[in-house]
C-alpha cells in the first residue's frame, strides 16, 4: 500500500475529518446518534473476540477454489501467504457479482481467495445492522420500478445527490465501527479487498494495512469513500470526480481533495473466464449473426427483484420472434422465485412455452457448456435458492448469449453486448453511459419508444451486433476489461 493511502488506524476517528475537509459538528453528531441508536438496538460487540477459519463454498469451490470465512475454528486455517480476503455484502447482487469477479481472478493469479460476507456472521453486531439496512434497500429499489412519483422525489435523488454528500459518508464511517469486530480475527497484513465500503470501511476500523476499496459505480458518490484504504474506480471520469470530491460539499463548494496514490483507476472488473473467452465468444456471436441462427436474449433479474413489468414487455415484444426461431429466451430470475411466478402469470404463453433449469447449478452448468457451440431455441428459465447459484448462473450464460438485458448496474461493465434497460437509481446512468461511449452496449432505453427500436436493431436488423463485437474485441485488447486483476495486484503490493 502507498504511504499517501495510510495504513488502517483502528483508534482514529474517520468520521470526524475526511481526506482533510473537517465535517460539520451537525453531521457529526447525527453520525454519533445514529451509531448509538444501532448499538442500543443490536447491542455493541467491540469487546468480542471472535475467530474465523475457512470452509470450500459448494457451489463456487469446485469452479475456482472459492473458501467462505466462518465464524469459529472449525475450518481449515487462513492462508496468510496466498490468500486474499473479499469483504462483500448481499445488497442486492451489486456488490456479490464483482467480488466473484476478485475470486475468479485471484485463482487464475493461483491466490486463495477468500469470502467474507458480513451479513452472513448473523449473531454479531455488524449482520444484524446491515440486515436492517438491506432491507430498506431493497425496498427502495422495488418501490421506485412500481411508484414513479417516488422514483421521482425520493429514489432518483438519494440515490443520485443524497448519497454523494460528504456527510453521508460521516454516518457511514461512525455506523461501520460496529462493523469491525469481526474483522479482527484476520491477520492485519493479509490482503483484503472490498466491493462494498461498508467492509472496507470496517477492516480500515480493525487496523488492516492492505485494503482496497473496490468502487463499482461510475457516478462518484461520498458513500464509496473508504479512507485509509487505497479506492479503485473502473472509468476515468469517475477517477476525477473523486479524486477532486467534486461536488461532495453540495452548494458548488470545493473540497481538499483526495491525496496523490489514494485513488487509482483499474478498468473494469470481470471475471477471469469471460476476459480470457471475450474473443471466441464474440466470434461464435457473429457466427450466429451470419448464419441467421436464432439470437440469444439474456435477461437477468437484479438482487432487489425489480424490473418485472419492464421484462414482461419484452418478453411480450418479442413473443413472435421466439415462436418464429428466430429469438432465443434465456431468463435469469437469480433467487426470486417469485419474480418468475408473476411473470409466468402475466404471460401464460411463457409459463407454458420455458424449459426450466431450477435448483440445479450442475445442469445449468451442463446447459451453458453445450450451448456456446451448440443450438439453442425456446425460453430458458432459470432459478436458483443458492445465492452463489443464482448470481453466477447470469456469468455463465453470458457466455452463450448475443445481447444481455440489464439496468445500467455491476454489469455495465462485462465484456457482452449489452441492452441497458431503466436504471434504478440515477447513479446508474452513468453506467450506461460509460458502454455507449465504449461501444459495447446501447444508450440507457429509459421510454418504450426508444426500447422498441434497440429491439429492432439488435434483433431484427445485422448492423449494431457486430459493431458490439468489434468493440469488445478492441477493449480486450487495450485492457479495458483487466481490472480485476489490477485491484488484485494493488492489494498484493504489485501495482
Amino acid at each position: 500500500m502507498s504511504p499517501e493511502a495510510g495504513p488502517g488506524d483502528g483508534a482514529a476517528d474517520r468520521s470526524a475529518v475526511i481526506f482533510g475537509n473537517p465535517v460539520p459538528a451537525k453531521a457529526r453528531r447525527a453520525a454519533e446518534r445514529k451509531k448509538a441508536a444501532f448499538a442500543r438496538r443490536y447491542g455493541d460487540d467491540s469487546g468480542v473476540r471472535y475467530e474465523l477459519s475457512a470452509s470450500p463454498n459448494a457451489t463456487l469451490g469446485p469452479l475456482f477454489g472459492l473458501e467462505e470465512l466462518v465464524l469459529g475454528g472449525g475450518g481449515k486455517p487462513i492462508d496468510g501467504a496466498k490468500g486474499v480476503a473479499i469483504g462483500a455484502i448481499r445488497m442486492g447482487y451489486g456488490h456479490y457479482r464483482p467480488a466473484m469477479a476478485i475470486a475468479s481472478a485471484a485463482a487464475a493469479r493461483g491466490l486463495v481467495p477468500y469470502w467474507m460476507n458480513l451479513l452472513a456472521y448473523g449473531e454479531t453486531t455488524g449482520a444484524k445492522v446491515i440486515a436492517e439496512q438491506n432491507r430498506l434497500y431493497s425496498m427502495g429499489s422495488r418501490w421506485s420500478q412500481k411508484y414513479p412519483l417516488f422514483d421521482k422525489l425520493v429514489w432518483e435523488p438519494l440515490n443520485y445527490e443524497g448519497f454523494k454528500k460528504l456527510s453521508y459518508n460521516a454516518g457511514d464511517q461512525k455506523v461501520s465501527e460496529l462493523f469491525a469486530p469481526v474483522l479482527g480475527a484476520l491477520p492485519r497484513d493479509l490482503p483484503f479487498v472490498g466491493t462494498h465500503s461498508w467492509a472496507s470501511q470496517a477492516a480500515v476500523h480493525a487496523g488492516m494495512t492492505r485494503v482496497v476499496n473496490m468502487m463499482v459505480d461510475n457516478w462518484p458518490m461520498a458513500l464509496h469513500l473508504a479512507e485509509g484504504s487505497i479506492h479503485t474506480v473502473q472509468g476515468p471520469s469517475s477517477w476525477f470526480g473523486y479524486r477532486a470530491l467534486a461536488g461532495f460539499g453540495g452548494g458548488g463548494t470545493a473540497l481538499k481533495m483526495m491525496p496523490p496514490g489514494s485513488l487509482k483507476l483499474t478498468g473494469h472488473v470481470v471475471d477471469h473466464e469471460l476476459v480470457a473467452n471475450a474473443e471466441a465468444d464474440c466470434a461464435r456471436r457473429l457466427a450466429r449473426v451470419r448464419g441467421g441462427k436464432a439470437r440469444r436474449l439474456l435477461l437477468s433479474v437484479g438482487g432487489a427483484g425489480a424490473q418485472r413489468e419492464l421484462l414482461a414487455r419484452i418478453l411480450a415484444a418479442l413473443k413472435g420472434d421466439v415462436e418464429a426461431g428466430k429469438v432465443a429466451i434465456l431468463l435469469n430470475v437469480g433467487d426470486h422465485r417469485g419474480v418468475w411466478e408473476g411473470l409466468a402469470r402475466d404471460l401464460p404463453w411463457l409459463g407454458a412455452a420455458a424449459v426450466r433449469h431450477f435448483d440445479d447449478f450442475g445442469e445449468t452448468k451442463a446447459f451453458c457448456a453445450a450451448a456456446l457451440d451448440g443450438e439453442v431455441a425456446g425460453v430458458h428459465a432459470f432459478l436458483h435458492e443458492d445465492i452463489f447459484a443464482a448470481v453466477y448462473a447470469t456469468n455463465l450464460l453470458m457466455r452463450c448469449a448475443d445481447v444481455l438485458a440489464t439496468k445500467p448496474s455491476e454489469l455495465a461493465y462485462y465484456p457482452v453486448p449489452k441492452l441497458f434497460l431503466k436504471r434504478i437509481g440515477g447513479h446508474e446512468a452513468w453506467g450506461a453511459i460509460r458502454g455507449a461511449e465504449l461501444g459495447d452496449g446501447t444508450i440507457e432505453c429509459r421510454t418504450p419508444a426508444l426500447l422498441s427500436q434497440a429491439l429492432e436493431l439488435l434483433f431484427r436488423d445485422d448492423e449494431l451486433l457486430p459493431l458490439m463485437c468489434d468493440s469488445i474485441v478492441r477493449q480486450k485488447s487495450i485492457g479495458t476489461y483487466d481490472g480485476a486483476y489490477r485491484v488484485l495486484d494493488l492489494a498484493t503490493g504489485k501495482g
